[in-house]
């Protein structure tokens, strides 16, 4: 007999398999020598009150022979001669996941992704965290795996609704993760597995047939009446196929700015500014865990935080335990941390985006910006303007920050009270930190919304708002500044037949799993046309 079970256990209890068989026991009315293995369906941690509990929800084997468990895998075909071939423009998770269930389908896949291998990448980001030079197309942003490769590989997402998550999970399970992800409430890969589990996903792609290319930057597009053909790329190469998913990041600055030359409808999007905010890991631990030490049976404490200021959202995005703050900037002269742990996340500090909601409407009257377009040379209302706001403020990052993507800092409780620290804490940020009052680098609403928010965080966890922790500026990369709109039927962009606007760069992703999802649901409908 099988039967599911729902436990709540200590966390050393929850770590040992002899005494979680005695409580599926006791649960069943049943003998522990009845139990003859079970399997874990979810896990999460309960730490609302003052002790802290790991709730499990397991299938239990009672006197029946217990099987392992086998997850379900893909079976990938070759598809070197297939008739219908597309175009993937990026090898982050949408292009990934988009070209693996294109390979499902029989269709080829041709990724041209603009920056190198995860190998060849990893010397680069060395490059410039150690000596402040940036690759402009191989950078944290910029190669294979995309964004989320080198800053975190966390895979929690809210976006039930659009894909099957479980799937998406057993693939990356298929490709080397570990099982514990697709029982986790909060699953987290690492950013050191994360590359081998990538290499394995294009040495299948590859395998099969489809076409692998780095160094392979789009700078046109093919395009006659009004449908999309192939693309050209930076070193002069055309590709033609049946259709193009472009998929190129967030970041892609160059593809926005290309469509808006071409006269490709896109659109400005609302997005979020503001800072990367690191503590010392244990004082987290000690707000959320209600003591000094948590032991060795619970991992690092994270946290998750919301504050309405005056109509206006600040919320933490990407909170690493145990990370590691780095420079996430796509070209020189503009600075932008995010963070990352690995799979340990056994790191002396926690980090966590802290950024403000921004819309066309907070900027309209500011003059330093009503320059900057000027001296881009745009209108106010371009539909570029909130990418061009998000790089003004890198660009003011940078400058604080003295060059080499130095980040301007503060402590925390000195920048709720508009004090230039005297000295900053250690920090993980490989360039370095500079002190430096940050009113001259956030535009005024978003400083006086974060010390509103920091001061309402320290209210809700008792040691939040503290000297011990550093703002660090600018965290400006959490998603599109830019819409690509897309017909939410046929999901082709409404002006371009065949062109098909993917992932976070699109503006239809928020995160790893999400874009995976999208990747994977154009890919379908492209098979089903």
């Amino acid at each position: 007999m099988q039967q599911k079970i729902v436990l709540k256990l200590l966390p050393s209890e929850a770590a040992d398999v002899n005494i979680i068989k005695e409580y599926i026991a006791n649960s069943a009315g049943k003998k522990a020598n009845e139990i003859t293995g079970f399997h874990l369906l979810k896990k999460s941690i309960d730490a609302r009150g003052k002790h802290i509990y790991i709730n499990l929800t397991i299938q239990a084997f009672i006197n029946e022979p217990f099987v392992e468990r086998a997850l379900s895998t893909v079976t990938f075909h070759d598809v070197s001669k297939a008739r219908r071939k597309v175009i993937i423009v990026g090898a982050g998770p949408t292009g990934l996941f988009a070209a693996l269930k294109l390979i499902e389908e029989g269709i080829q896949p041709i990724i041209l992704e603009r920056g190198k291998d995860v190998r060849a990448r990893r010397r680069d980001l060395a490059v410039l965290n150690k000596e402040g030079v940036v690759d402009p197309d191989s950078n944290y942003c910029f190669g294979e795996g995309g964004a989320g490769t080198y800053s975190d590989g966390k895979l929690y997402t809210r976006s039930n609704k659009r894909g099957d998550i479980n799937r998406i999970l057993s693939l990356f399970v298929q490709f080397g993760a570990e099982e514990q992800i697709v029982v986790e409430a909060h699953p987290h890969i690492g950013t050191n597995k994360l590359p081998q589990i990538i290499t394995a996903m294009r040495e299948c792609i590859t395998h099969c047939g489809g076409i692998f290319l780095f160094d392979k930057k789009v700078s046109d597009f093919i395009i006659e009446e009004n449908t999309i053909n192939g693309v050209i790329t930076a070193d002069g190469d055309q590709f033609e196929a049946d259709a193009v998913i472009l998929a190129t990041g967030h970041s892609a600055r160059d593809i926005f700015k290309l469509l808006h030359r071409k006269k490709i409808l896109i659109e400005a999007k609302p997005f979020a500014l503001g800072v990367r905010i690191e503590h010392p890991q244990s004082i987290i631990d000690n707000i959320q865990y209600h003591c000094i030490n948590r032991g060795d049976f619970l991992p690092p404490a994270s946290y998750s935080l919301v504050q309405q200021v005056e109509n206006k959202g600040v919320f933490s995005f990407c909170m690493c335990p145990g990370g590691i703050i780095a420079p996430a900037s796509t070209t020189g002269g503009e600075l932008v941390v995010n963070g990352w742990s690995p799979s340990k996340r056994n790191n002396p500090f926690a980090n966590s985006g802290m950024v403000v909601t921004v819309e066309n409407k907070d900027f309209e009257k500011s003059e330093d910006f009503k320059a900057y377009m000027k001296d881009k040379e745009m209108e106010d209302n371009s539909p570029l303007s909130m990418m061009f706001f998000q790089e003004m403020v890198e660009q003011k990052a940078y400058m604080a920050g003295g060059g080499r993507f130095v980040a301007p800092a503060q402590r925390m409780a000195d920048f709720c009270n508009d004090k230039v620290s005297g000295s900053l804490p250690i920090c993980s940020y490989l360039p370095g930190v500079n002190s430096t009052d940050l009113t001259g680098v956030l535009p005024a609403f978003i400083h006086t919304s974060l010390q509103e928010a920091f001061k309402a965080f320290g209210k809700k966890m008792r040691g939040y708002l503290t000297n011990e922790a550093v703002v660090v500026a600018t965290e400006s990369r959490t998603s599109s500044p830019v819409r690509i709109p897309r017909n939410s039927g046929t999901l082709q962009h409404p002006q371009i037949k065949n062109l098909y606007p993917c992932g976070e760069g699109a503006g239809y992703a928020g995160g790893i799993v999400s874009a995976a999802m999208d990747g994977e649901r154009v890919a379908i409908m492209i098979a089903t046309r």
